[in-house]
């Protein structure tokens, strides 16, 4: 049996305000669930600050050993918005103004006092770059080849990624599905191990909690495989009512 082609991305998120605490990230989420839906999973996240050398030393790292890197933070119009300098220098490319980012930006900006030095920043993209459509503010995302360059406001990202759905080579969308069940998952860990190692090409992730004084888990079964995720949920159901438990499904 032919092993599946999996693919993967890495994502750089990019700020101080990200590691100070200051602001909470959302793209992770966002973006591991939009390439679910492409057949790529997320298998790695790097937070690194408004350095130069972090980022290129980020981007480098992640984009050697994924299929696609994705950076979100760091292309707005002030002087720490340094991700499109820091990517071309990872590349080994220089940085341009894309005529039509800049028409872009002068289109947006007509009514709202004109394109100036600042604005201009956000047309700048490392040499021989697409765009990625923003309906939001007119300051576009950037593809250079497998990296694309993001907005690090959760939204317009939102905007970007539904730019792109349909656009990037992927695999089947991982699916999933969730039984929950109070135990703590000690105690249910070897049966967790044999129903996974049952079922190839299934992956069960335990997730614990503790609730209303009592401590339980939730059992997120995954596959691209519908048929073989339904075989294996099945499993598992079967065997915690064996095993004298009392599996919820869709989780707690």
């Amino acid at each position: 049996m032919v092993a599946e082609r999996i693919w993967t991305a890495g994502l750089v998120i990019i700020g101080d305000e990200i590691l100070s605490g200051r602001t909470q990230d959302k793209n992770i989420a966002q973006i591991a669930l939009w390439l679910n839906l492409q057949g790529i999973r997320l298998a790695e996240v790097r937070v690194v600050g408004d350095s130069e050398d972090a980022i290129v030393e980020a981007v480098n790292a992640l984009r050697s050993r994924n299929d696609y890197l994705f950076t979100t933070g760091g292309i707005g119009p002030t002087h720490d918005d340094i991700t499109v300098d820091a990517i071309s220098k990872a590349i080994g490319v220089p940085v341009v103004v894309h005529p039509r980012a800049r028409q872009m930006l002068e289109r947006y900006y007509e009514s709202r006092g004109g394109v100036t030095e600042a604005r201009l920043r956000m047309a700048r993209v490392p040499e021989g770059a697409d765009l990625i459509e923003n309906r939001m503010s007119g300051a576009p995302g950037i593809r250079w080849r497998n990296i694309f360059i993001m907005a690090g406001v959760p939204h317009i990202t939102a905007m970007m990624l539904d730019a792109m759905a349909g656009t990037l080579e992927g695999g089947q969308p991982l699916l999933s599905e969730t039984i929950g069940c109070w135990v703590a998952e000690s105690e249910v860990a070897d049966l967790l191990r044999a129903t996974e190692k049952a079922h190839e090409g299934c992956q069960i992730g335990s997730y614990p909690f503790f609730r209303e004084g009592k401590v339980g888990a939730n059992f997120v079964v995954r596959s691209t495989d519908r048929e073989a995720l339904a075989a294996c949920l099945a499993d598992l159901r079967a065997r915690l009512i064996e095993a004298g438990r009392a599996p919820i499904d869709g989780g707690i």
